[in-house]
């Protein structure tokens, strides 16, 4: 088995658990979801990229333009109307994790890329920061966004702000400090010729 059959079989089977998993703590716990979320977008995406890296469509993706993409699926997802929707009928939860999956896969594909130079860490970077917001922004919420029939209050909420900071930022981070330093090893051997 090759490590891109490997790591595409890896992100298939971290989908098929945060997808059909039972929820826990609470009929629609918003930590629960989040938890979901963060598992697809920062867990299971980088290793379907890693799988898909190689192909010519991923060369040709643009990092800014994933992660554009990425943030409009994210943020767009959390406005209280999408989320009730997608906590509440499983067309609409269908909906949402597909394009968690698929704006997560495009970010990581456009910026696995060895070619890529800088663009990689900072497209990570920016997604980093945009996470690290909204995880930021429900965990010091003291009233909860959501209806009580998709959350458990403003401390579900605040719990699942918690997990996309402690999960979702540090994944993108380091990955983002590893592609910088792949970029530097990579520049390196060329200015010691060059000398």
């Amino acid at each position: 088995m090759t490590l891109s059959s490997l790591s595409l079989a890896a992100g298939l089977l971290v989908c098929a658990l945060a997808w059909f998993a039972p929820q826990v703590a609470w009929p629609w716990s918003f930590a629960d979801h989040m938890a979901r979320h963060i598992a697809v977008v920062a867990v299971a995406a980088p290793l379907v990229a890693v799988a898909l890296a190689d192909s010519r469509g991923a060369r040709r993706v643009s990092p800014m333009l994933a992660v554009i993409v990425e943030f409009v699926a994210v943020w767009g997802w959390h406005v209280p109307a999408a989320h009730v929707a997608a906590q509440t009928s499983p067309l609409w939860f269908a909906l949402e994790q597909a394009s968690y999956l698929g704006s997560g896969v495009l970010v990581w594909v456009a910026v696995l890329r060895p070619t890529l130079s800088l663009g990689g860490p900072v497209g990570l970077l920016l997604t980093s920061m945009h996470m690290t917001l909204l995880g930021a922004l429900l965990m010091v919420g003291s009233r909860a966004i959501y209806p009580s029939e998709i959350c458990g209050g403003a401390a579900d909420q605040q719990v699942g702000g918690m997990i996309m900071l402690a999960v979702g930022t540090p994944i993108y981070l380091i990955a983002g400090l590893v592609l910088v330093a792949r970029t530097l090893l990579a520049d390196t051997p060329r200015k010691v010729a060059r000398s």
